[in-house]
């Protein structure tokens, strides 16, 4: 197993963000991780990535524990939100610049230059991140995860304020690091239609633990308590929400 989490669970106080959950991932997998909001799924991530303590249990990735061998982990995996501020006053170049050192590539301007293109975004390489857009923050976010070109990519929301063209671009984009380069990925998404095609597999949470796993039509049939010939997670996700199912 390229990712495996034993029992994981984090407190704030009197406040239980992630309870007891426990899942894996294989190598070359697009894992879908669902849920409402405040059901632990940014913290679950955060604490994969090492920057949450877990309260209690095991993160092994790479075979290797995350509690002993965070920098050499790190140094093969990414992650990205839409929420993740840039530093403002510095151009798109400048910040990838910066993570390019940091994962210390040999080639910065070629790997940069590429991956602007590939998220149609080379014309905005000497823009200052605080003229950007929403969308196109999102873009430049998705640019420094693919720098490293790492085995893990870690995804909060990918798809967050893109319009639909652009979105599809980088639908494809993760397909085809998946198939070409075996890249496991992991992430949110509030777009039922977007995992239903994605991925392979589900972890669905809610309160912090999790209350279902599978492909997306063994949720939609475990969660909705009845046989479906198709997944419908969209409809998933309201009787969840709605307290239908707990």
């Amino acid at each position: 197993m390229l990712v495996e989490v034993e029992n994981l669970s984090k407190t704030f106080g009197d406040f239980r963000a992630v309870d007891n959950v426990s899942f894996e991932i294989e190598r070359g997998e697009i894992i879908g991780m669902l849920g409402p909001n405040g059901a632990g799924k940014t913290t679950t991530i955060h604490m994969i990535l090492g920057l949450i303590t877990p309260t209690s249990g095991r993160i092994s990735i790479f075979g290797k524990s995350m509690a002993t061998h965070r920098g050499e982990i790190l140094e093969r995996m990414n992650f990205t939100s839409p929420y993740v501020a840039f530093p403002f006053r510095l151009t798109v170049l400048e910040n990838l610049k910066v993570f390019a050192r940091i994962y210390d590539l040999k080639k910065p301007r070629e790997r940069i230059d590429e991956l602007l293109e590939r998220f149609g975004i080379t014309k905005l390489r000497d823009k200052a991140i605080a003229r950007l857009s929403s969308g196109e923050n999102t873009r430049v976010g998705l640019c420094k995860a693919f720098l490293n070109d790492p085995e893990l990519l870690l995804l909060d929301e990918p798809t967050a304020y893109l319009d639909p063209e652009v979105a599809w671009q980088v639908k494809n984009a993760l397909l085809d690091a998946q198939r070409d380069k075996g890249t496991t990925i992991l992430y949110t998404s509030h777009n039922m239609e977007e995992v239903e095609r994605m991925c392979k597999r589900i972890i669905f949470l809610h309160h912090g633990k999790v209350i279902a796993a599978g492909s997306p039509i063994e949720i939609t049939q475990a969660l909705l308590e009845e046989e479906r010939e198709e997944p419908a997670l969209e409809e998933v996700f309201l009787r969840v929400v709605r307290g239908k199912a707990a």
